[in-house]
């Protein structure tokens, strides 16, 4: 079952979880290249490459040898500590939102394709699934972190 949202109006997929986690715990989850290389492969592989230069106009790159696809690469927009991170990656906008509930943490995390055709172009080629896992990974991760 899928906890994304596709929006064809606004040209985004919008995925939800929630964690039982800090969000500076998330955070640095999403942004310290030993904690990425460990849960960003949806198939679950330990990452070959993981450089990230954590600032406005820096770049990142995320690499799995024989993986199902090339690298991830971008420039992160914003670098928002522990709330946010926005960033340009594969012609699209990502954005990673973390709110605070409680003892929890809520994770929205949004693609926001440049047109119509880029969303469908996504759609077809898995995007929305290789997320899921992706997201699944982490929140298996950061479970296993407080366990």
């Amino acid at each position: 079952m899928s906890n994304a949202t596709i929006d064809r109006e606004t040209h985004t997929i919008t995925f939800e979880r929630k964690l039982r986690a800090s969000r500076e715990d998330v955070f640095d989850a999403w942004t310290r290249p030993e904690e990425i290389a460990e849960w960003w492969d949806p198939t679950g592989a330990r990452l070959t490459k993981c450089e990230i230069d954590l600032r406005v106009g820096g770049a990142f790159r995320f690499e799995n040898t024989g993986a199902h696809g090339p690298a991830f690469a971008g420039v992160y927009r914003v670098v928002d500590r522990p709330g946010k991170l926005v960033f340009d990656a594969l012609g699209s906008v990502g954005t990673v939102a973390l709110t605070s509930q409680g003892d929890t943490t809520h994770m929205r995390v949004e693609i926001r394709c440049a047109s119509a055709e880029h969303l469908e172009q996504f759609v077809k080629l898995g995007v929305q699934t290789g997320t899921e896992r992706t997201l699944d990974n982490l929140v298996a991760r950061m479970q296993r972190a407080v366990a």
